[in-house]
């Protein structure tokens, strides 16, 4: 009984390092000039700050893969009036 417990528990301590392994955000990538993106589906985007000046945005993007990606860039913010 106590090996049949110990074999339960291990299985299921597994499945649950597999889970949060495959369920892991993926890295933030900075925007450089020039990058080659494959966005295939825009997922979604970070609002844009009250600030006047450049302000960092992120893009949560699927590419032609399927893949999840989340890119970094910077926009100018909202807070500027004339």
């Amino acid at each position: 009984m106590k090996k049949f417990l110990f074999l339960v528990l291990s299985v299921t301590a597994s499945l649950s390092t597999y889970t949060q392994e495959a369920n892991a955000a993926p890295a933030v990538d900075t925007y450089k000039y020039g990058m080659h993106l494959d966005v295939a589906k825009v997922v979604k985007t970070s609002p844009t700050a009250d600030v006047c000046g450049p302000t960092p945005v992120r893009m949560t993007y699927n590419d032609s893969h399927g893949e999840v990606h989340i890119l970094e860039y910077r926009v100018i913010g909202t807070g500027c009036t004339n």
